[in-house]
């Protein structure tokens, strides 16, 4: 695995330190380091993480305010942990770091997150977004409109329930509970709307799973068809039903192509993580690129093959099961070497049955001919 990674880890030798069983052998000892731009990286994330330490912890004393009893379970926070940008280790660390916000309680159903102090600069809902309707001149719209996805189509009996959803007054989630509305009624779910869009707003990418916000449905007094819901209102949320569980976004925070308005700074440091890493795919392709080339010179011309024979093109002595990139099918990298000719396609998709074509078509059309300087190539 280390190998594979070239622009993340590198390998280097220490002297080993002599013991009674080797005082007369000199040996060195492999070890594994970060490279310069990775332990930049990292170290750029440590200094991050450390900063926003105050901006996560107003996170989850937000969710402690939209909470009816002003307490959550850290078993349910775990799965919102990663999409708010919290650390694995945030229920020992940084529960602990502010206890004029909140602080860890026992209950009957195990260790909860309980608020001590109500932040009123806090309660504030998010700001909806301004909607530029490119007009000429400012003035009121004869007609009621609705602000939908481009290519998204409903049918006019929802068009007609989201325009009177959208004419009742705005209720805030902070200060009000679900006991102040009837039963299904539109303003308990406008007031369920808004608690979600306003957990949606706390996440890094604004998204989450809806199988999460399942399990605050008592504590944010959320309705049982929580999903039927969500997907109700297709001018606040999308939801995305690519993979084993369906997935919510916020449709303020994207731009019409689904771009991220607003980028947090752990996904910058992410990017540039992620663009070390193609990096690296990138180098070990073209050495394996260059390793079949090699072969197939090789194989026709003797000179050329004495001197492939000092160069190394392999990644390293080393069997860590990665060594068939071309038949592994869970291998993510696309070693697709365009040619000209279908045959040298097959021959670098094969990547090891390069001796098969070489030995039998190429060698013998050179002694056929009587050249055995080999400057016909098999292609």
């Amino acid at each position: 695995m280390i190998h594979r990674y070239p622009t993340i880890f590198e390998l280097f030798t220490i002297p080993m330190p002599p013991t009674p069983l080797n005082a007369t052998k000199s040996g060195y000892q492999l070890c594994v380091r970060l490279t310069p731009a990775a332990h930049s990286l990292a170290l750029e994330e440590l200094n991050l993480k450390s900063a926003m330490s105050g901006l996560l912890a107003n996170k989850l004393q937000k969710l402690l305010m939209l909470s009816s009893h002003r307490r959550l379970l850290l078993s349910k926070l775990v799965h919102l942990g990663p999409h708010l940008g919290l650390s694995p280790n945030f229920r020992s660390r940084l529960c602990n770091d502010f206890p004029d916000k909140f602080k860890i309680v026992d209950t009957s159903y195990g260790r909860a997150l309980e608020l001590v102090n109500w932040d009123p600069e806090l309660a504030v809902p998010l700001k909806s977004p301004q909607v530029n309707r490119g007009l000429i001149v400012d003035r009121p719209l004869k007609f009621k409109q609705l602000r939908l996805r481009k290519g998204l189509n409903i049918k006019r009996r929802h068009r007609e329930f989201l325009m009177k959803f959208n004419e009742l007054p705005y209720v805030c989630p902070y200060n009000t509970s679900l006991e102040d509305f009837a039963k299904s009624s539109m303003e308990a779910e406008k007031r369920a709307c808004g608690v979600v869009r306003e957990v949606l707003g706390m996440m890094v990418e604004k998204r989450t799973l809806i199988d999460h916000l399942t399990h605050f449905r008592k504590d944010f007094g959320l309705p049982n068809k929580l999903r039927a819901m969500i997907v109700r209102h297709p001018e606040l949320f999308y939801v995305s039903v690519k993979g084993l569980r369906d997935s919510v976004f916020l449709v303020e925070g994207f731009d019409d192509k689904g771009v991220l308005l607003e980028k947090d700074e752990s996904m910058v440091i992410r990017d540039k993580l992620m663009a070390l890493v193609a990096e690296g795919k990138r180098l070990r392709r073209e050495r394996r690129k260059a390793s079949i080339y090699g072969t197939i010179v090789g194989a026709c011309d003797n000179k050329h093959n004495d001197e492939d024979a000092g160069y190394d093109y392999d990644d390293g002595d080393y069997d860590d099961g990665f060594e068939n990139l071309f038949d592994s099918e869970d291998s993510d990298l696309d070693y697709d070497f365009r040619d000209d000719d279908n045959e040298s396609s097959e021959l670098y998709a094969n990547g090891g049955n390069g001796e098969f074509w070489t030995a039998d078509v190429p060698l013998a059309s050179c002694k056929n001919s009587g050249d055995e300087s080999g400057d016909s190539e098999p292609w």
